[in-house]
């Protein structure tokens, strides 16, 4: 991953740079992330412009079909950063460039991610609840949660901020009560 970092980083500053300067950061961020959720959930959109076998124009033509025609994509820096991915023949590198830039703006403005997953989906009450569980526990005034859901935790959650794994998940419990009874026979 190292390498993909390597390859993808200057992209990513170069898109926040563009919207530090016309103050349209957030924006691009918004966009980001609708771009990501459409490429980690479609394997055919990755298959399709990773394939050597498609022209840069044609798949420039796809991208602006799905992300700008679609109103994925709001911002005009957004839609030139994957056009020009294509131009250059690094598509397979979206996810990693857009995850990259989500990374380098949080870092910005020092907003925490914590990855959550859930046995359960979440109310927006309870993800609300839980956002400011997490801003207490991250020591930030802002909070970006990750949310997924994985019904094998039986019930209850466990939250990644960092290194710090809180596990609150019934899974969870019952492992280390396994491990208490293992240590006292």
């Amino acid at each position: 991953m190292p390498l993909l970092n390597t390859i993808a980083t200057p992209y990513a500053e170069a898109l926040l740079q563009i919207g530090n300067q016309n103050g349209t950061s957030d924006d691009l961020a918004a966009d980001a992330r609708a771009v990501l959720e459409i490429w980690i959930t479609s394997d055919v959109l990755r298959d399709a412009l990773g394939s050597p076998i498609l022209e840069p124009e044609t798949r420039k033509a796809v991208i602006t079909a799905l992300f700008q025609e679609k109103d994925v994509v709001k911002q005009t820096a957004s839609l030139n950063l994957l056009k020009l991915l294509a131009d250059r023949q690094r598509t397979s590198l979206i996810g990693a460039v857009f995850e990259r830039f989500l990374e380098l703006y949080r870092k910005a403005k020092g907003i925490a991610l914590a990855q959550v997953t859930s046995a359960t989906p979440l109310t927006s009450q309870q993800e609300e609840q839980l956002k400011q569980k997490v801003r207490t526990m991250a020591g930030s005034a802002a909070v970006d949660c990750s949310i997924t859901v994985d019904p094998s935790l039986i019930g209850g959650l466990i939250v990644r901020i960092g290194s710090q794994v809180v596990d609150a998940s019934l899974s969870g419990q019952v492992r280390r009560l396994g491990l208490s009874l293992a240590k006292a026979t």
